[in-house]
């Protein structure tokens, strides 16, 4: 993983209108622009309405745009679905799938994250494939085999270090202030490590904030971070992507 650069993705979810969503990213622009030490790679994933101008205000700064989903299909009767020739269109760089809300609320299925991955990548989208454990799964002892299973099924065969992102986001974490200890995210990155052909960039998420980024990141097998919540703060975001 030394040739590869670290990667902090902030997830904004279902969250922004165009005022603050602009603002937000003009922001980081600023920042990005403005800073002279070395950066590592990073992504904004607005909502869907935001993309078209999130993406002119980040053109020609270090940020990437990003989507949150994606539809397995280039095209067809999919009502309020996105297809991945669409967000390569727009200029998005990277798309997340399988995010835990998404397998939740939507019943997605490890195929169909798997489907999704692979469409992203005939676009030439850079897919970020989250997986993670209920609270228990993880009480039962259960978390290893589970995120190693999600990884083995939702993963395209073709996957690279420069195409494909795995992202490990316990779903107890996500939201809830809760984060595991760096030795429980150390464990659970070891174990996908090993489950993986390739030397894929493994994220953490899952209340990964300002306060806590350093540790996170200084956590063997953490190559950077997909960020929620604190990425709706551009001031908070921007320590994270200084920290890595």
């Amino acid at each position: 993983m030394a040739e590869l650069r670290r990667l902090i993705a902030g997830n904004w979810k279902m969250n922004g209108l165009m005022a603050d969503g602009l603002a937000r990213a003009k922001a980081l622009r600023t920042r990005a622009l403005r800073t002279k030490r070395p950066l590592p790679d990073i992504a904004l994933c607005p909502p869907a309405t935001l993309l078209a101008a999130v993406g002119k205000v980040l053109a020609g700064s270090p940020i990437a745009l990003g989507a949150q989903d994606c539809h397995q299909a280039e095209k067809g009767a999919h009502t309020g679905d996105i297809a991945a020739p669409m967000l390569a269109e727009l200029g998005c760089r990277h798309v997340i799938v399988g995010h835990s809300e998404r397998r939740a609320n939507h019943g997605e299925s490890d195929a169909q994250v798997r489907a999704k991955a692979e469409a992203a990548l005939r676009c030439g989208l850079i897919p970020i494939v989250c997986v993670g454990e209920s609270a228990e799964q993880r009480r039962a002892g259960q978390h290893l085999s589970v995120i190693g299973g999600q990884v083995e099924r939702s993963l395209p065969s073709a996957a690279t270090p420069e195409t494909v992102v795995v992202a490990y986001e316990p779903v107890w974490a996500i939201g809830t202030g809760l984060t595991p200890t760096p030795q429980d995210i150390e464990e659970a990155h070891k174990h996908l490590r090993t489950t993986l052909d390739a030397p894929i960039r493994l994220l953490y998420g899952g209340s990964a904030n300002a306060a806590n980024a350093k540790t996170l990141l200084a956590t063997p097998g953490v190559d950077g971070l997909l960020v929620g919540g604190a990425s709706l703060d551009a001031d908070a975001f921007w320590k994270m992507v200084l920290a890595a």
